[in-house]
């Protein structure tokens, strides 16, 4: 895959890979891993769209000074301007946990207009399931801006989150995911730059109920594909059935035996679902 860059209009930057050609597909990765979260179905997809793969800001090789806000509506502008500029005024969009959380946002202050829109198992419009290692890490985060303390808690970062965390990500238990979480962790061992960074977004991003999406739903007129892992217990299935209710033209697909890392469970059935619904 070809890397490429995308700069923001304040400078921040966005790293991202590219294969295939036709019509643009942008896929958005969750919090704390890079665009190689898609890398079992990057074959599969590049096959039949221009497949478009970012590493958000604070992760992979994009944008972590800390001298940008890192507050949601910041965020969801970046990605917005990203998806726009790469991928048309009108792209394929779909994301997971934190990707989906930003594409969404996006696309209910009206930033962005994909024309269709796949949203992977994320809180939607409940509150953040925090686990012990999210918890202890979103902790650690906000420490981070005490002056002295960044380049430690990155050194301890890298050593909560080794490879072999990646592995009880996969209800599969599947040995690549351990790779997959070295590659995020790579550049976080005693870079205090990036600490920072991350202290501005723990301490901005919410983690209680977003429950102005409850009324709207009813205005995403896009068509929108509610993909979820039938074991990933971070996000219910619940919240999606629920938002399944409001959404005007959505659908609902359930994977079975699959947990957080839903493309390493079955890249297969994640390749199937996308390709049905986006044609």
């Amino acid at each position: 895959m070809r890397l490429r860059l995308y700069h923001h209009r304040d400078g921040a930057r966005v790293a991202y890979r590219e294969a295939g050609t036709g019509r643009a597909l942008v896929l958005l990765h969750s919090l704390g891993l890079t665009h190689r979260e898609w890398e079992p179905i990057v074959d599969e997809l590049a096959s039949r769209f221009r497949l478009v793969l970012p590493d958000l800001p604070l992760h992979g090789d994009s944008e972590d000074g800390p001298r940008y806000p890192y507050t949601p509506g910041w965020l969801t502008e970046v990605i917005a301007g990203f998806c726009t500029e790469t991928a048309g005024p009108r792209p394929l969009v779909g994301g997971h946990d934190l990707g989906a959380e930003l594409a969404l946002r996006a696309v209910i202050t009206d930033k962005l207009r994909p024309a269709r829109l796949v949203l992977m198992s994320n809180r939607l419009h409940r509150q953040e399931q925090l686990g012990g290692r999210r918890r202890a890490w979103r902790t650690a985060c906000r420490a981070a801006a005490v002056p002295g303390l960044d380049r430690v808690l990155a050194h301890g970062a890298k050593l909560a989150f080794s490879p072999s965390w990646g592995e009880r990500l996969s209800a599969r238990g599947n040995p690549a995911a351990r790779d997959l979480v070295r590659h995020a962790m790579d550049d976080v061992g005693g870079n205090g730059t990036r600490a920072r960074a991350w202290a501005r977004f723990a301490r901005r991003w919410p983690t209680e109920p977003q429950l102005q999406l409850l009324d709207a739903y009813e205005q995403i007129t896009v068509p929108v594909l509610l993909l979820w892992a039938e074991e990933d217990r971070a996000h219910t299935l619940a919240a999606a059935q629920e938002a399944l209710d409001l959404l005007p033209d959505a659908q609902l697909r359930t994977l079975p035996e699959t947990g957080f890392l839903i493309a390493y469970d079955d890249p297969v059935g994640v390749a199937r679902e996308l390709i049905a619904f986006l044609g």
